[in-house]
């Protein structure tokens, strides 16, 4: 391999997938897939004006025939995903602890893929059902491809891959009826997950706001499993991954995701896609947990039980790089639909552990690709090509695009020099990481796997007041709609092993026995757990403009500019989209609607009004800034809109700015409350 070869720049992939990106079809000729061009595309050759249709007519069975074959089985797990390109930059070389090359130089740009995705709905579904999103980059590496392949909760539900069938069958849609769908409030789901009680910590995580993040671009991702980073003298720390987005962690209400997923299913895509199309580049800090091997046995866990986490107060997490998302996909199918992940797709420097999860998922994840996209040659798709070349003596099957040419295709050969040939670890060679292992064939698991509640309490210890409320709220609405009384018992009686008081407003709120009994004695506390810990920016934040005709021009625009200046988007509502008239002529353009949009989908409102506005006016803007309040959303009024906020008894809650004009500080504190995000002290009135 030359040095050409081994050079490796920020836009190689996007030069690769440009040998493969077709987009001339303006003004040419139109052509069957073999390139002959074609007289008429409306009809179809028949026997006579009112005659059958002929099976001579080859270009009606060719088109009819590349339709019907369209749509490839969709991932069982993860089916609907959005997807985008960018680039990751280590800060600094980890030579000490990895010898992966794409961790070694802070000057290389290495090319990713990453797709986000729920896991249990349908490709049709929506994106902000209650459920654990993916979080799964590609890293495009001059050593080969590299799967990171992630959630954005940090433990699992089981303990080994042979239950993940199981876990799955429980969760989906129950098969007599396929209902209900993108959802756990059902009953063979909290059945399972009652009689595998090593899922309570994964369940306080799904019950809490991680559940329904704001946006992918405000989603923390976990590498959940245990790996190994192996440096050049062999020496091994087991590691986990980190992604930290730079605009924090941020989630919706329930509420606010109920309602968004019948007004905008698309919601978190179309924020994904239309962030990277304005340029605000979504951007997350990798991070690493290290731990020397000597100190595998030295927690009160087990550090391969994927059931648990590594508390960052005992093993912090230390930033290794940056990783920018910059460019949406230009195919929906061919990139974010057909992009294959493994978490076996490693590098020379990392390696993996004994936990059971991932043990299972090396085989699971290379087996799905093999139905879904039709064979054993997916890695030559182009957003699946590694940048790097590759030669083996593989050959033919489905989908293959390789053109091997010669009569060699086995290894140990004289005809073509043993050719291609393996090499030694100092020449790049991939060698497994050596660790002793000895004992009895069993089917058994370990007595350190033991323990399925500790953390589970150390979770919920670490939520402030608003966020246990939230995960009571969650159990309520999930649990509560389960109709078997038994199961709803049984998961109450569940969670006291988690905390007693959480048990009892469970028991409360779906119509079971609270317990008398039970409770944890774990006091530790994880404040890195807690949302209300994470940065708080204004920066891409959404917030809703309302005006009628008669609005104060230069007040509205000094927000909106201010706005703009910390990186905040405003969105201008009215009851009409078109232009609309202040009161001294000038014109602002409506975009939105009180019917189009509501104040779900905004972080923020602010309400100037206008001296024209009609009682119906007034009506829906009361109406919008109410929701608003109810969501515990920042809320800043000045004129008209002013008034009506005071009318509604609002004024003087918190989270709530009123300006008068030429008052230029309450903008001010308008965009520190956008940044403070949520008011959960508010009395709701």
């Amino acid at each position: 391999m030359n040095d050409k070869q081994k050079s490796i720049s920020e836009n190689s992939k996007n030069e690769q997938l440009g040998m493969f990106r077709k987009n001339d079809n303006q003004n040419q000729a139109l052509t069957t897939n073999q390139g002959l061009k074609i007289a008429e595309d409306e009809v179809s050759l028949k026997a006579g004006e009112r005659g059958p249709t002929l099976m001579e007519d080859f270009h009606f069975r060719e088109k009819v025939t590349h339709f019907d074959h369209e749509r490839i089985p969709e991932r069982v797990v993860h089916a609907r995903g959005s997807g985008a390109h960018g680039v990751f930059e280590v800060y600094e070389s980890m030579r000490s602890y990895t010898k992966a090359k794409f961790l070694q130089d802070p000057n290389m740009k290495t090319p990713v893929f990453v797709r986000f995705s729920t896991v249990i709905g349908f490709r049709g579904s929506k994106d902000t059902a209650r459920d654990v999103r993916g979080f799964a980059t590609k890293f495009y590496t001059e050593e080969g491809n590299y799967d990171l392949v992630a959630n954005n909760m940090a433990p699992f539900f089981i303990q080994d891959a042979i239950k993940f069938p199981d876990f799955i069958h429980a969760n989906k849609p129950e098969p007599n009826n396929e209902i209900p769908q993108a959802t756990a409030s059902h009953d063979t789901f909290w059945d399972w997950i009652t009689q595998n009680q090593e899922s309570a910590h994964m369940v306080m995580w799904a019950m809490s706001d991680r559940a329904i993040p704001r946006s992918f671009r405000m989603m923390e991702g976990f590498g959940v499993n245990t790996f190994r980073f192996i440096n050049e003298e062999g020496k091994a720390h087991f590691v986990k991954f980190h992604w930290k987005p730079l605009l924090g962690v941020h989630s919706l209400l329930q509420a606010e995701a109920a309602k968004i997923g019948g007004e905008d299913p698309d919601f978190n895509r179309r924020d994904l896609w239309d962030n990277i199309e304005m340029g605000n580049y979504p951007e997350f800090e990798l991070g690493v947990q290290l731990l020397e091997e000597k100190d595998e046995f030295s927690f009160d866990f087990d550090i391969l039980d994927p059931t648990k986490l590594w508390p960052e107060e005992d093993v912090p997490v230390r930033i290794i790089g940056k990783m920018t998302l910059n460019r949406n996909v230009d195919n929906f199918f061919a990139e974010t639909e057909q992009v294959a992940f493994h978490p076996g797709n490693v590098v020379p420097g990392i390696d993996f552990s004994n936990d059971p999860l991932l043990q299972g998922r090396l085989f699971s994840y290379l087996d799905t690709q093999l139905i879904r996209l039709g064979g054993p040659n997916f890695h030559e798709i182009p957003i699946n090509r590694p940048v790097c070349p590759f030669h083996n003596n593989q050959r033919d099957g489905y989908g293959r695009q390789t053109i091997n040419v010669g009569n060699v295709a086995y290894h140990r050969n004289a005809m073509a020099n043993n050719s291609p040939y393996p090499v030694g670890e100092n020449e790049g060679g991939y060698v497994h990481h050596q660790e002793k292992v000895e004992g009895n064939k069993i089917r058994a698991r370990s007595a350190s796997f033991n323990d399925h509640f500790s953390q589970a309490t150390l979770f919920w210890n670490s939520m402030s007041a608003p966020e246990r409320q939230h995960i009571i709220n969650a159990f309520a609405f999930e649990v509560g709609r389960v109709k078997d009384k038994c199961i709803k018992q049984r998961v109450t009686d569940m969670f006291a092993n988690v905390d007693l008081d959480l048990a009892k407003a469970i028991a409360i709120k779906v119509g079971a026995t609270p317990p008398a009994s039970g409770g944890s004695t774990v006091t530790k506390a994880s404040p890195a757990l807690s949302q209300e810990n994470t940065v708080k920016t204004a920066r891409t934040r959404t917030v809703a403009v309302i005006i009628a005709e008669g609005f104060d021009y230069d007040q509205v625009n000094g927000v909106i500019k201010a706005l703009q200046a910390e990186g905040a988007q405003a969105a201008i509502i009215s009851d009409k989209i078109g232009m609309i008239t202040s009161s001294d002529a000038s014109q602002m353009e409506a975009v939105k609607s009180f019917i189009t949009d509501s104040s779900v989908v905004f972080d923020a409102v602010y309400i100037d009004g206008g001296k024209k506005a009609d009682p119906y006016f007034a009506m829906e803007a009361c109406k919008f800034l109410k929701e608003a309040f109810i969501h515990f959303k920042p809320i800043a009024g000045t004129n008209e809109g002013k008034q009506w906020i005071e009318d509604e008894k609002i004024g003087n809650s918190l989270g709530v700015f009123l300006g008068s004009v030429g008052d230029n500080e309450f903008i001010s504190q308008f965009i520190k409350g956008i940044a403070f995000h949520r008011f959960w002290d508010r009395i709701l009135v």
